[in-house]
């Protein structure tokens, strides 16, 4: 069975691309969220074996939406994605409970490695 993600972004060009980049290298878009308090949610309902994260986004930032998501399943996997690669963040972030980091813009052949690093 392929494995589940859902993605997190703010901007709905970057959750289409993140999506059609993992859909055609067979994983299974299960769900998306547009702020940090709606990744948690999704994360508690759908329990994807990934999630995709935008560190900017409304309402709750993706590092602390990892905080929140990691606090209810430790074993989560959560890649980070964003167009900040300030070292701090990157850090921050590893430190929060993500697995591992992309910066925008990405090459889907760097989201597929990261995403296949992530999930083992």
């Amino acid at each position: 069975m392929a494995s589940t993600v859902l993605i997190c972004d703010d901007a709905i060009f970057m959750r289409t691309m993140v999506g059609d980049i993992l859909q055609q290298a067979g994983y299974e878009v299960v769900g998306e969220a547009e702020t940090g308090a709606q990744a948690v949610e999704k994360y508690k309902q759908l329990r994807p074996d990934l999630v995709t994260m935008d560190i900017v986004m409304p309402d709750m930032g993706g590092i602390d939406a990892v905080r929140e998501i990691v606090k209810f399943d430790p074993a989560a996997r959560v890649l980070m994605c964003s167009a900040m690669g300030q070292q701090a963040l990157v850090v921050e972030a590893i430190q929060a409970g993500a697995k591992d980091f992309v910066v925008k813009p990405f090459q889907p052949s760097r989201v597929l490695e990261a995403v296949q690093r992530v999930l083992g």
